[in-house]
C-alpha cells in the first residue's frame, strides 16, 4: 500500500462495499459483525444519519434471516468431490488428487459434470476424457491411460460442532460458511453389488478435509485428507431412522409449519410398502428370532428410534389435521389408516402398545379429536 493513503476512511469505505456484496450473497448473517467494526466510527464521529442507515440495514438483514430460515428458500451452493486420474494428461500435480469445489445455488451434479467434461476435451481433445459418475472407490489399473478420467461425487458439508449435519437443509448458513470437512455415502453390498436387502446393506462414509475453509477466493480446494468409515446394516438401520425422526421432529417444531413439506415427508413415512422403509428394518433387526444376531446396544437404540418415530410421526398427524382444508380429509384420514396400520406392525415387534409408546413421549394420545383406544381407532 507504499503508493495509497490508506487510513480510516479508506478501511471504513471498503467495509461498506463489503456490507453491500454481503448483503447480495445473501449471507445476512455476516452482517452482525462487520456492522460491529462499522458502528464505533460512526459513533465516534457522532454521525448519526450514517448509524441510522447501519441499523436499518441490520434490521432489514435479520428480518431476511428470519425469512429465508422459515422457508428454506436461501441457496448457499453445493459443494462435489472432484479427483482426477491420469498421469498423461494430469501430470503429478493433479493425478489422483482431489478437490472440493464449490458451485452455484442449485447446480446439479450433471450440469457441473458437463461443464468438467466440456472444459477437461476442449484442453486435451475430444474424445479424451471419461466422465466416473459412481462414488465407489477408483481402481486405477483398470483405467484406460490413455484417457482422462475425472470423477465427480456430491457431498455435503459437515461443519464442525453440528450433531447431525444432514438434518440440516443447504439453506443453512451454518452448512456453507467456514466449512472444511465434506462427508459422501457409497451403499454396498458384501458381494460387490451397491444395493441389497436391508439385513445386507451397508454403508461406506468418506470423510474428506479441505486445505481451507469455504467460502474461498478460488471454486476450488485441494482435499488434504480422507478417513473412510464403514456402518453394518443395522447401524445403516439406526442412522437412517434417527434422519427421519430428526427431520420429522424440524417440521413439526417449526414457528411457520410448511404444510407441503409436512405431508411430502409424513407420506414418505407412514406410507411405505412391507419390504420398505422403517417396516423392513424393524423386521430385518427387531424380529425377537432375528435380534440376537446383533449387537445388544444397536438393537436398543433401534427399538428406541422406533418409538421415536412413531411419537413424532403421531405429532406431526395432529400438525396436519389443524393445518388441512376441508378438501384434504379424505387424504388425513388415509394417512392415519396407513399409521395405525404401521404402528401397529411396529407395536408387535416391539413388544409395547402404541398407547403406552406415545405415553411415555410425552404425547397427547388424541389425533383429530379422536382416542386412540386401539391401533385400529
Amino acid at each position: 500500500m507504499t503508493d495509497v493513503h490508506y487510513n480510516e476512511q479508506s478501511l471504513l469505505g471498503q467495509l461498506m462495499v463489503c456490507t453491500e456484496y454481503v448483503d447480495k450473497a445473501e449471507r445476512y448473517e455476516l452482517l452482525g459483525p462487520l456492522y460491529r467494526l462499522i458502528i464505533p466510527i460512526y459513533e465516534r464521529r457522532k454521525d448519526y444519519q450514517a448509524l441510522l442507515t447501519c441499523y436499518q440495514h441490520l434490521t432489514k438483514a435479520y428480518a431476511k434471516v428470519i425469512e429465508v430460515t422459515n422457508s428454506g428458500k436461501r441457496l448457499l451452493g453445493r459443494f462435489y468431490r472432484v479427483a482426477f486420474f491420469g498421469k498423461a494428461h494430469f501430470g503429478e500435480d493433479e493425478e489422483g488428487v482431489e478437490f472440493v469445489y464449490k458451485e452455484p445455488k442449485l447446480t446439479s451434479l450433471s450440469e457441473i459434470s458437463e461443464k468438467l467434461h466440456a472444459y477437461y476435451e476442449q484442453k486435451f481433445g475430444a474424445g479424451s476424457v471419461k466422465m466416473i459418475m459412481d462414488s465407489a472407490p477408483v481402481n486405477r489399473d483398470e483405467l484406460d491411460g490413455k484417457l482422462a478420467h475425472v470423477q465427480v461425487t456430491w457431498v455435503r458439508a459437515a461443519p464442525e460442532g453440528m450433531a447431525n449435519a444432514s438434518s440440516s437443509g443447504e439453506g443453512s448458513f451454518e452448512r456453507a460458511h467456514n466449512v472444511r470437512r465434506f462427508v459422501f455415502e457409497t451403499p454396498f453390498t458384501r458381494d460387490g453389488a451397491p444395493r441389497g436387502p436391508v439385513h445386507h446393506q451397508r454403508l461406506r462414509l468418506t470423510h474428506l478435509t479441505a486445505e481451507n475453509w469455504f467460502p474461498y477466493v478460488k471454486r476450488r480446494i485441494r482435499v488434504i485428507d480422507t478417513q473412510v468409515e464403514e456402518k453394518s446394516p443395522i447401524e445403516v438401520a439406526v442412522a437412517e431412522m434417527e434422519s427421519q425422526v430428526t427431520e420429522l421432529t424440524e417440521i413439526v417444531n417449526a414457528k411457520s409449519p410448511d404444510l407441503k413439506k409436512l405431508q411430502l415427508r409424513l407420506q414418505g413415512s407412514v406410507c411405505v410398502q412391507v419390504n420398505a422403509g422403517p417396516l423392513a428394518y424393524a423386521n430385518a433387526f427387531l424380529d425377537p428370532t432375528l435380534a440376537p444376531m446383533y449387537p445388544d446396544e444397536l438393537v436398543d437404540k433401534l427399538k428406541t428410534t422406533f418409538k421415536e418415530f412413531l411419537t413424532v410421526c403421531h405429532s406431526a398427524l395432529q400438525l396436519n389435521a389443524k393445518l388441512i382444508s376441508s378438501d384434504q380429509v379424505s387424504y388425513h384420514e388415509a394417512l392415519e389408516t396407513n399409521y395405525y396400520k404401521l404402528s401397529d406392525s411396529l407395536s408387535g415387534i416391539l413388544g409395547q402398545p402404541l398407547q403406552d409408546i406415545l405415553v411415555n413421549g410425552n404425547l397427547s394420545t388424541t389425533v383429530t379429536g379422536v382416542e386412540l383406544e386401539s391401533s385400529n381407532a
